[in-house]
């Protein structure tokens, strides 16, 4: 066989055995073979917690976030999804008198735990401090951030209160005072897109009693 003949059967066998391969992806799968290449189902589980002093039994897949449960299961609309990433501060909810972002945390982590949403410290009939506050000093403007501000700003002061340390103390062995400067570094993950924030902090000084 000459040399060309060699080749050309070189060619010509791949060829054919590209042809036989695309072929035979083209068959239909069997029915046993789509159901074992189906997605298995999204895996569940059953949490209880208090929020807003109920107690909330769900049936929630385990991806579920807190701040999704809230919005969309219980229709507690007022705590907002912001960036989604933990970065802005506008889903700030206090679970066992904690501020946590709730777009970061999963509603099955928090089995058996205490949840205040903005709609649970206050009612438009019997605001809370902080809220009568914030409207007396003008602390928003869109609003959008609001919720999570003012759940931050009741827990900063109960932080302060603790003794929790913060970064701008010299000595964090020692007590937190309620100055502007702890007020600012502890608040300073929430984030106002209209920079409301000097009527923020008027509003958490009136509140601590240490407004002039």
């Amino acid at each position: 066989m000459k040399e060309n003949d060699r080749l050309e059967l070189t060619r010509r066998g791949v060829l054919v055995a590209g042809a036989v391969t695309a072929a035979s992806t083209a068959v239909p799968f069997s029915a046993d073979a789509q159901t074992a290449s189906a997605p298995a189902a999204s895996p569940t589980a059953k949490v209880a917690m208090k929020v807003n002093g109920k107690r909330q039994e769900l049936t929630l897949d385990t991806r579920t976030t807190l701040l999704d449960t809230l919005r969309e299961r219980l229709q507690l609309t007022g705590t907002k999804k912001g960036c989604d990433h933990g970065q802005c501060g506008a889903c700030t909810v206090i679970v066992n008198g904690e501020r946590i972002n709730s777009c970061l945390s999963l509603a099955v982590m928090h089995q058996g735990d205490e949840v205040t949403t903005i709609e649970g410290l206050g009612t438009p009939e019997k605001l809370h401090p902080m809220q009568a506050a914030f409207i007396k000093h003008d602390g928003y403007q869109c609003g959008y951030c609001t919720p999570g501000q003012i759940c931050s700003a009741v827990a900063v002061l109960d932080e302060i209160k603790r003794g929790v340390p913060s970064h701008v103390q010299a000595d964090v062995t020692g007590k937190p005072a309620l100055t502007n400067a702890e007020m600012r570094e502890r608040m300073s993950g929430n984030i106002c897109r209209c920079g409301a924030y000097s009527n923020i902090l008027d509003a958490m000084e009136d509140v601590a009693g240490v407004r002039a």
